[in-house]
């Protein structure tokens, strides 16, 4: 099935190609801008910091003042260890005002996954958040020699001492000039580091929040991540484009956002399936009534949403579950629910405005009307590429500018997009990206591990990491044991649920694992 171009969609009384033309340069311009029109409209609450927008355009100031002074400048890069904060807020900006590449990375992955991160993107400084996250605050700053500095306002930060570091060129234009770098795999060696551009953002931020309904008033609870993608460009920056107000959550606990929810006047909620479910689990368990008198659009992504889960969530609440798709390759959203749309299926809703999609067989030519096909998109969201990575960029993007997402998908009747599969082996478990390279290579680092590989196993409203391995012989190592070794150097949401030792895992001749065997064995409930 070809789509040679997705029809021009009114949002709020404007043509969807009106406001991309409209975008400004930088990501930073339009959250500047409420500085000027509307300063004392509340823009960031982080505990008990409150910005208003002439406060935070003074945070961007006070940042890109620390950036210059460590001799940060436009073309470099800087890497920004990070928990969900005012001062990453900050960075981000500042970085966009001064055309310096930000790569937001999680302070929670492990010190391997940081530095072979920090060798691909070259940064001239590490940023570490200390005075919002417990992770970049410990041992991690001190470990990179980083200075800490004290700011009333931002709270304290750190940075590392200058690395070499060569600058990019400067483009002018948004749609070439890279915003952020957001990396997508780390412990294989080979991390990629996906080229976000301000336009890739800009249109995301724009045209996917406007379909939200996202306007001054709107109060976001900022729970995603903004080192991953769905928190950053559509949480983080849609919100702030929109002259919202952001609150700021470094980590999900069910009990601080039921009150959230109940007294801070939450209009807007956006999560992944499990996010919800455990608040609804919290609830039950402290045998608690939902409140959320304020909520009026709640939306799931980064994971396959369950109808179970959607009946349990829409009927505590009180109110449609939206739903959407996306990768970080799109930065990152492809389709989403509409606010006037029908939403009694899972369905991620129709393919955004502009957005040109196909669906294509094995073979490479278009499927039929109805039939499942991998997916392929292109538009302005797409991503410029993989950072030095040209090899690499050119395996999912063609000639032609298509991006292969890899997923395979159908178009209902009704124009919705239907993910049915996935042609990679990714697993998205609570809403971040699990490869299974990355955990395998862990796995085999055990000294008495010879063989591993690493399937997703579903449950409901998410996915979770099963490890078979192969042991050495004479080896008594147990699962635990295994487990516990891969806990010290993994992120948790990549730690494996369950591990499965055998004698000898599936493979062909030439020795090349036989995944599908323990796909079968999985939906067989043998793990």
């Amino acid at each position: 099935m070809t789509q040679a171009q997705m029809p021009d969609e009114q949002i709020r009384g404007r043509w969807a190609s009106e406001i991309l033309a409209a975008l400004p340069q930088r990501i930073s311009h339009q959250p500047l801008a409420w500085a000027r029109e509307t300063p004392e409209a509340l823009a960031v609450v982080d505990g008990d910091v409150t910005w208003n927008y002439a406060d935070l355009a003074a945070a961007v100031e006070e940042a890109q003042q620390r950036l210059a002074d460590a001799r940060v400048g436009p073309g470099d890069r800087i890497m920004v260890l990070n928990e969900n904060c005012r001062a990453l807020v900050a960075m981000i900006l500042a970085a966009s005002e001064m055309d310096v590449w930000c790569a937001v990375v999680s302070a929670r992955i492990s010190p391997k996954e940081i530095e072979i991160i920090a060798d691909s993107c070259k940064p001239r400084r590490l940023v570490f958040t200390t005075g919002g996250s417990p992770d970049a605050a410990g041992p991690l700053a001190d470990q990179y020699g980083a200075e800490r500095i004290d700011s009333q306002r931002l709270g304290e930060i750190a940075l590392s001492p200058m690395r070499e570091s060569a600058p990019e060129p400067v483009a002018t234009d948004g749609a070439e000039q890279v915003a952020t770098l957001i990396y997508t795999s780390g412990t294989t060696g080979t991390p990629k580091g996906v080229m976000l551009t301000h336009r890739n953002m800009l249109a995301v931020a724009a045209i996917s929040g406007g379909l939200r309904g996202l306007q001054q008033g709107d109060r976001v609870y900022g729970v995603l991540p903004i080192s991953h993608v769905f928190g950053l460009s559509s949480m983080f920056l849609g919100t702030l484009y929109a002259g919202a107000t952001l609150q700021l959550s470094a980590r999900f606990d069910p009990a601080s956002l039921a009150k959230a929810l109940a007294e801070d006047g939450v209009t807007v909620l956006q999560g992944v399936p499990a996010m919800f479910q455990r608040l609804l689990e919290y609830l039950k368990t402290k045998d608690l009534a939902l409140e959320a008198p304020q909520l009026r659009y709640m939306s799931v992504g980064g994971a396959p949403l369950d109808p179970s889960v959607k009946e349990r969530v829409e009927s505590a609440f009180g109110l449609k579950l939206h739903n959407g798709y996306g990768l970080t390759e799109a930065a990152p959203t492809i389709s989403q629910t509409r606010l006037d749309g029908e939403l009694d299926t899972t369905s991620c809703g129709p393919v955004l405005p502009l957005l040109e999609y196909r669906l294509q067989g094995s073979d490479g030519n278009p499927v039929g009307e109805g039939e499942i096909g991998e997916l392929w998109v292109r538009g302005p969201t797409v991503m410029k590429g993989y950072y030095r990575q040209p090899e690499a960029t050119a395996e999912v993007i063609d000639s032609n500018g298509w991006l292969n997402t890899g997923d395979m998908a159908q178009i209902d009747a009704k124009g919705n997009l239907h993910i049915v599969g996935r042609s990679k082996e990714l697993i998205i478990r609570s809403g971040f990206n699990v490869y299974p390279p990355d955990v395998e290579a862990v796995l085999t680092a055990h000294p008495d591990v010879t063989l591993s590989a690493v399937v997703g196993r579903s449950v409901v409203g998410n996915e979770e990491v099963v490890a078979y391995v192969q042991l050495a012989p004479g080896s008594e190592a147990t699962a635990e044991d295994i487990r516990a070794f891969a806990a010290e150097r993994l992120a948790p949401y990549k730690r494996p649920s369950e591990v499965v030792i055998m004698e000898h895992l599936p493979a062909t001749p030439t020795g090349k694992i036989l995944k599908g065997k323990l796909n079968e064995m999985i939906r067989a409930g043998q793990a």
